[in-house]
């Protein structure tokens, strides 16, 4: 995770707000005049002690009384209208953040998000957004109100006398500033290590209920507990940390403003005894400072808080600003398939090569097969005809163009990719497969089924094609969800396809009936197919070896 400091994720954030700036500025404008109101509620409640002891004052008992009663009809008012706003601001924020992460994860798929934790990132796209919504309600508008707030405040109580504005500008720097920069210096990493530690327990708990069979199958249930349990704990010591953190602020905060209270009633005193002020310049000043530290008290209580909201912000930008591996094409001339050719390809990953110098032609409408052992590049290379990892060295041709100039959505269109783990939505069969092709007629999705062999286990299942299936497709069969990938396959009805162990879960009487309908394409569409069977590659037309094919692969 990229180590931004506070302030920088801060600018970051608040430049998400752009969209959005008039709304800011409302909320802004209603909390100050808000905060003023319940200021001079308290101020206007000390002219009236002074005018009910005799002491003059500016203001008549009716007019201080009705003054009274709308600053605190406004004050409720502005109240809600400044936290509608604000939580306004901060629910549309977090809608377009969503849909950005989204975005930014989709440009990452699949070459940055292969092998990253799956619990971390459903930690990231749910509670560390959610968290950010503390940062856009509680935090940009009470900042900018808590400014503007001292100014007018330092203003009314320096005109009694500039000592006095003085000591409430000091009083409201340390509460507002200092505290909250002391509070964030001494959390130090513990937001950042809170929200790491709340991915890691959430990519632990989804994993341990992915895996729930095998941890009862093999007896692990009490050593997988024991660690759960320990990251727990080991989380609670760290939010406990920030608890006493937050605790110790507000304690802080709390003895600042006291000891302010009592020196700007010692100094207006000492001033009322050397004559330099009245009454009114004791009490009203004095009164006016008591009741006015609630913007900054805010402010103050934001400081061991938002190192975790900073946190949630650092691990959320990190998607944002993460650079995909390979960029989506637009823009470019529409190709459509005729041929496939891949020449002096290498490629390889984190410093091992994996195809080296691979150089091979896949005749069209024919099936040619891909065989190798494990970890030759079978798999790797099918990827690369997709896209989904930038090639090192060589190019991927399709009609005589290096497919880093294909258009992304047109490539899509011109290939079927399929691997062995067929991920199923949450929802019905029908849904699942119209994914291949949204306006496929119901005639083209049972002629697929039938093709994949599917077609009468779906029928026979009390809802047919409107049965749902569980999340991640557990309520069907490996083979079963393989069959209604191949559906897929078939309804798509790209003139490429790729097949990665497209039969590896299926047995011998599926096999050959999906085989069948892979050979009755032959001639229509050109077929690229990966298997260690050796039933499923007595269809190809050609068979190569990824230890033929690529220098990677030979020994000697």
């Amino acid at each position: 995770m990229k180590k931004r400091s506070g302030f920088i994720v801060m600018v970051k954030l608040i430049g998400l707000v752009r969209p959005l700036t008039g709304y800011m500025m409302l909320a802004i404008f209603m909390g100050l005049v808000g905060h003023l109101c319940a200021a001079f509620l308290t101020i206007f409640g000390g002219y009236a002690v002074l005018e009910i002891m005799g002491y003059p004052v500016p203001f008549s008992q009716m007019l201080i009384f009705i003054s009274v009663i709308i600053f605190a009809v406004m004050r409720g008012l502005l109240r809600y209208a400044e936290q509608a706003s604000n939580h306004y601001i901060a629910f549309r924020l977090l809608a377009l953040i969503r849909d950005r992460v989204f975005a930014a994860l989709r440009r990452l798929c699949p070459a940055k998000l292969e092998g990253r934790d799956k619990g971390n990132l459903i930690s990231i796209i749910t509670s560390d957004i959610e968290l950010l919504e503390v940062f856009y309600a509680h935090t940009i508008s009470p900042a900018a109100i808590a400014f503007l707030f001292t100014l007018v405040m330092c203003g009314f109580m320096g005109s009694f006398h500039p000592v006095l504005g003085g000591i409430a500008l000091g009083a409201y720097f340390l509460v507002g500033v200092v505290i909250p920069i002391l509070a964030s210096k001494l959390s130090k990493d513990s937001g950042i290590r809170f929200r790491s530690q709340s991915g890691e327990l959430s990519s632990f708990v989804l994993d341990s209920l992915w895996g729930l069979q095998e941890i009862q199958q093999y007896g692990q249930g009490e050593k997988r507990w024991e660690k759960m349990k320990g990251m727990t704990e080991e989380l609670l010591r760290e939010e406990e940390k920030l608890k006493q953190g937050a605790g110790w602020n507000m304690a802080v905060t709390n003895t600042v403003i006291l000891l302010a209270d009592l020196l700007m009633l010692s100094v207006a005193v000492g001033y009322l005894q050397s004559g330099q002020l009245d009454a009114s310049g004791v009490l009203i000043p004095v009164v006016a400072l008591m009741g006015s530290f609630g913007p900054v008290i805010a402010l103050a209580n934001l400081g061991s808080t938002l190192q975790n909201t900073f946190a949630a912000g650092n691990r959320v930008l990190d998607i944002l600003e993460e650079i995909p591996v390979v960029e989506e094409i637009q823009g470019k001339q529409e190709v459509k398939f005729g041929n496939l050719q891949v020449q002096q390809l290498t490629f390889g990953y984190q410093g091992e090569t994996i195809l080296k110098d691979v150089t091979v032609e896949f005749s069209p409408g024919a099936i040619t097969g891909v065989t190798g052992k494990s970890g030759s590049g079978k798999s790797t290379l099918l990827k690369l005809m997709m896209r989904f990892w930038k090639i090192q060295e060589g190019s991927i041709r399709i009609s005589d163009t290096d497919i880093e100039e294909i258009n992304t959505e047109n490539l899509r269109e011109m290939e079927d990719f399929m691997t062995q783990e067929t991920h199923l939505f949450h929802d019905s069969i029908k849904n699942n497969l119209l994914i291949a092709s949204p306006q496929a007629s119901e005639l083209e999705l049972i002629e697929a089924c039938k093709k994949a062999s599917v077609h009468d286990f779906i029928i026979g299942l009390p809802q047919g094609y409107d049965t749902p299936v569980g999340e991640l497709g557990d309520t069907l069969s490996g083979g079963e969800r393989q069959r209604i990938g191949l559906a897929r396959v078939f309804l798509h009805n790209a003139p490429l396809v790729l097949l990665d162990e497209p039969t590896s879960n299926l047995d011998s009487l599926n096999e050959a009936v999906i085989l069948k309908s892979l050979q009755q394409e032959g001639g229509k569409r050109t077929v690229v197919l990966v298997s260690h069977r050796e039933s499923t590659m007595r269809i190809a037309d050609t068979i190569y070896s990824t230890e033929d094919l690529s220098k990677a692969g030979r020994v000697g």
